[in-house]
């Protein structure tokens, strides 16, 4: 019943009926919170948690504690369990890495409530008091691809590419699902407004080095790719095409004032409603599910700070349409008619949900056309290699 059970509760989560903050709680003052994160304010990635914390626990007067520069070691572990002895009734972090140090806490603070981003093991681990979270960021990318895919169109109408050369350029992280889930999805995006956009994409190893995301970015440029996007957590990549005059993509956060010559549009996971939900449950004595997935509707997923200097005419308009249609479920960003696996559609799929060490596909994820993302549990899944974009290294 237990493996039933999770992808249920993820999907009905994921179909924007994600549990609402309660109108009254109970007195949320009273709870206290504390925060771990990966890096500090100078990694965009974790600036955006700590601003949605900040705001969640101002907002319900809850108490508030941060660790920042922890990383996916016993660091985790250690600063997890200080912030339990301290009192702490939630404990939150935020990085992929940190996942198995927060269930060793959970197991031996059962009276505190461990809360963990980007995690896949909350649903197989049958721990009350551990808990992932995640939001369908994939559309949030799907529309920041629509605005690069404008732009692709506008290089073209201005003579200043082909269409054969509308190549796009992509920094990302590490091979993760979580990724590859991204890059896709934005790639999707831009092909759904010009057809013939490819993409090339670079792997850092790293979730925040500026030096290499800048490096990658140069190595893209210089491959003719002519907008980028990005999964990484530093200004690198940016400021490396704000100064050789090439648009980009952001995530996290707006960067027009740092580049507002080439930054054309960003998403961004608002955790705040996460932070909020968590909060309030704790207050109330309600369950917090296994698996959390915020969605457009639940105000989750956002675009943010549209730079019109740099955006190609009717871009807003574009992704305004492809919105309403995300949100109406009319459009998935993973429907297997848009895109191909080896020149062949993508008819099955087994996806590595319930996560084990051999990583072997366990649940099938491709059903009435579309592959359902995020909705067997809140981390991504998907993981093909679809034509049309070219990993350049796969050491990461």
């Amino acid at each position: 019943m237990k493996k039933m059970f999770a992808p249920l509760l993820a999907l009905t989560l994921c179909l924007g009926m994600v549990p609402a903050v309660p109108a009254m709680a109970a007195d949320t003052s009273d709870v206290k919170v504390g925060f771990i994160f990966l890096h500090d304010e100078n990694s965009t990635y974790d600036l955006n948690f700590i601003n949605a914390a900040k705001e969640a626990c101002e907002q319900l007067g809850a108490e508030y504690v941060f660790k920042t520069g922890i990383d996916e070691s016993e660091a985790c572990y250690e600063a997890a369990a200080d912030l339990a002895d301290s009192g702490c009734d939630i404990v939150f972090a935020d990085s992929f890495g940190h996942e198995d140090y927060m269930i060793q806490a959970a197991m031996e603070y059962p009276e505190v409530q461990f809360c963990h981003a980007t995690g896949t093991k909350a649903h197989t681990e049958g721990l009350a008091n551990y808990h992932n979270a995640f939001a369908s960021i994939y559309e949030g990318r799907y529309l920041g691809g629509i605005a690069a895919g404008m732009k692709l169109n506008q290089l073209i109408e201005e003579g200043k590419i082909t269409e054969d050369q509308a190549k796009l350029g992509y920094v990302g992280a590490f091979t993760y699902a979580e990724v590859i889930s991204g890059y896709t999805s934005f790639f999707l995006g831009a092909r759904s407004v010009c057809p013939t956009a490819t993409m090339e994409v670079t792997f850092t190893g790293s979730w925040y080095d500026p030096a290499l995301e800048q490096e990658g970015a140069v190595k893209l440029i210089g491959n003719n790719c002519v907008v980028l996007s990005e999964h990484a957590d530093s200004m690198g990549a940016p400021s490396e095409c704000e100064k050789a005059g090439v648009p980009f993509v952001f995530y996290n956060g707006s960067a027009a004032d740092a580049c507002p010559n080439t930054y054309i549009v960003a998403s961004r996971i608002n955790w705040a409603p996460y932070f909020e939900f968590i909060i309030n449950a704790v207050a109330n004595g309600e369950e917090i599910p296994a698996d959390w997935t915020g969605t457009i509707a639940t105000d989750s997923v956002q675009l943010v700070g549209m730079n019109d200097a740099a955006a190609a005419p009717g871009t807003t308009e574009a992704i305004e349409e492809a919105k309403a249609k995300l949100e109406s479920g009319e459009l998935h960003v993973f429907d297997t008619a848009t895109f191909t696996v080896g020149d062949a559609a993508l008819e099955t799929y087994m996806a590595d949900v319930d996560t084990d060490e051999a990583y072997e596909g366990d649940t099938e994820a491709v059903s009435d056309g579309y592959f359902h993302e995020s909705e067997y549990r809140s981390a991504p899944y998907f993981d093909i290699q679809i034509d049309g974009i070219t990993l350049l290294d796969t050491a990461f």
